[in-house]
């Protein structure tokens, strides 16, 4: 069996893999260009791809492929239809990253809840020596307990973070974009209800049709002022010039993001515009890529390819 991985520097060099070797010949190629995948793989039983689209123009003449791997929960870059016509299989793999994305949830909130980047700043300065009082009451802060968190998709990642909130004595609601029955436990509203009443609203839902732009200018105006909006869903659930112009305006508090509309960053994008730590904080898609989630993603693939293959 030949392994081929298409883009395995989106998994990190951290990573082990070498048990995918004890499962036959593994090629690893870091990234790989759409002109690239014919060729590469063209002889592959297995390909694990992250992003890379896998169509008849990748896979047109891949004779031996049988299965295709995505290291992800989302698959909108698999062609599934000629897949399916071409009796390749496909796995993606889900539930991997909740406690990651989660705990990312709230390393975000904090940063921008209680200004740290402010009082580390203060500190490092050198202002904290010889000050006039021991502590420093420039910028404010609230306590989680009392607040009202909304939860846009609570799916795996979604229930987590309400856990958590709940801990700290936040009173949790949720809003479903898909229109999904009520879930037991907890308090379903709809969105317009949602967007006015939190005062933090954090995004967990995946693309679709119901979430593409869902949060725009209408929505964004509904938000408190003093509103923290956090998106770890997809960056084009967000109308990002509508964010920028909401920051820029005072519209809402603070907006924290793990994902954008176009990843890498583009150098156009709107919300380079704000340096202000205090309004807008942006990590690189990072909340999915904790090493144990990463490990167990790369475990679990592991093992629906045995699966897959009968091996014991």
């Amino acid at each position: 069996m030949k392994i081929v991985f298409l883009d395995a520097k989106t998994i990190g060099d951290d990573i082990d893999l070498s048990a995918y070797d004890t499962l036959g010949e593994v090629v690893k190629y870091s990234f790989s260009q759409p002109e690239e995948v014919p060729e590469r793989a063209a002889d592959a039983d297995v390909l694990i791809v992250n992003k890379i689209r896998i169509d008849e123009a990748a896979v047109g003449r891949a004779d031996h492929l049988k299965l295709v791997c995505v290291t992800a929960t989302g698959t909108n870059n698999l062609d599934k239809d000629y897949l399916e016509r071409r009796g390749i299989a496909w796995r993606n793999v889900a539930d991997y990253s909740t406690q990651s994305v989660a705990q990312h949830t709230f390393a975000m909130l904090f940063f921008l809840l209680e200004k740290l980047r402010y009082y580390d700043d203060y500190v490092k300065e050198g202002r904290y020596i010889n000050d006039t009082v021991f502590t420093h009451f420039a910028e404010h802060f609230y306590e989680l307990k009392g607040k009202t968190w909304g939860i846009i998709g609570l799916g795996n990642i979604g229930r987590r973070v309400a856990a958590i909130a709940e801990a700290f004595g936040a009173e949790v609601i949720y809003t479903s974009p898909s229109g999904s029955a009520p879930q037991e436990g907890y308090h379903q509203v709809d969105l317009d209800t949602l967007l006015a009443e939190s005062d933090i609203i954090s995004v967990h839902a995946p693309l679709n049709q119901y979430t593409e732009n869902l949060i725009s200018k209408n929505a964004l105006k509904k938000m408190k002022k003093t509103c923290i909006f956090l998106n770890l869903g997809r960056g084009p659930i967000v109308n990002e010039q509508d964010l920028a112009d909401a920051l820029m305006q005072g519209e809402i508090a603070a907006a924290g993001l793990d994902v954008l509309c176009q990843e890498p960053m583009s150098s156009d994008n709107p919300l380079m515009a704000i340096k202000d730590s205090r309004k807008l904080f942006i990590t690189p898609h990072i909340g999915w890529a904790s090493v144990e989630s990463r490990t167990r993603l790369m475990d679990i693939i592991f093992h629906q390819i045995k699966e897959f293959f009968a091996l014991p």
